[in-house]
């Protein structure tokens, strides 16, 4: 991962940084690295995510199929 400074603007490289380093799930796979997690936890904890998956794109399908009220985006 690279990132490029720009007239010395260290602290927006490091935002930058951190923004790749969020998108890319390093800080996500550092904490679940910092501790041992049991067979049997990992299980459950995909089985979850997999479920959550699923909701989420059922979701999104029902709110393409107009069955659904799609998300309202705010206004920044």
């Amino acid at each position: 991962m690279q990132v490029i400074v720009r007239d010395n603007n260290v602290d927006q490289a490091l935002k930058v940084l951190k923004k790749k380093m969020q998108r890319e799930g390093v800080f996500r796979e550092m904490k679940s690295r910092r501790a041992y997690e049991k067979p049997s936890e990992k299980r459950a904890r995909q089985r979850a995510e997999a479920i959550r998956r699923a909701r989420k794109l059922a979701r999104k399908q029902a709110q393409r199929e107009g069955l659904l009220p799609s998300k309202k985006k705010r206004a920044a």
